[in-house]
């Protein structure tokens, strides 16, 4: 008799505890990124910059400095400059956009050169790195060459006090299939461990999503 409730509180114990596991982990997509350098050695220019909403340029009309300006690019995604309104400008490259600047500018100006240079940048949300979850402060950030996995959470300010940073989840556009691929992140594992084999590399448009600890 007591062997048999003996038998019955170990079952019972054995099964509490796989619960618990089964509460405290949540299943992986079985993808992994490869690791990137903690310093990198051989940075590679990116992709070419893409003019974004809010971003901050300087226009300069070579001898006509009058028509050049300091403008920010509108909500709405276009500019205003001397002589010329509401000049679309989110989705153009720097070069584009003194393109299509020069060729209104025509009609005013005989051959115009003309220049633009992004002096603060957002990007286009297809250009941001967006992070969400348990973080000190969820962002948005602008991607830049080369950026890594650690440069992301040092943005933000590291995981918060409840995250479950080995269960967090990289969402990447692929652009071969033009589908949604997910990937497993050991964020935990890199910001506490200093595991380097955590720390990857990022793509525009990537987005982070850490979970909380259920306890």
């Amino acid at each position: 008799m007591r062997a048999s409730a003996t038998f019955k509180l170990a079952l019972a114990i054995a099964t509490s505890g796989a619960a618990l596991t089964g509460c405290t982990t949540a299943a992986t997509t079985g993808n992994s990124l490869p690791a990137a350098s903690f310093v990198s050695t051989d940075d590679e220019v990116s992709e070419k910059y893409i003019i974004g909403a809010l971003d901050e340029l300087t226009v300069f009309v070579w001898r006509n400095p009058e028509l050049g300006a300091k403008v920010q690019v509108r909500p709405d995604g276009r500019i205003t400059t001397p002589l010329i309104t509401d000049m679309p400008a989110v989705g153009k490259t720097p070069a584009q956009l003194a393109e299509d600047i020069k060729k209104s500018l025509t009609q005013y100006i005989e051959e115009p050169l003309v220049s633009v240079m992004v002096d603060k940048f957002q990007g286009t949300f297809s250009q941001q790195v967006r992070i969400v979850g348990a973080t000190e402060k969820p962002a948005s950030l602008p991607y830049r060459a080369n950026m890594t996995l650690l440069d992301a959470m040092i943005a933000v300010g590291g995981l918060s006090e409840y995250a479950a940073g080995d269960r967090a989840r990289l969402v990447r556009q692929d652009k071969a299939s033009g589908t949604q691929k997910e990937y497993d992140l050991k964020i935990a594992r890199l910001l506490k461990k200093g595991d380097t084999s955590a720390n990857v590399k990022l793509e525009p448009g990537d987005v982070i999503i850490i979970p909380e600890s259920m306890f």
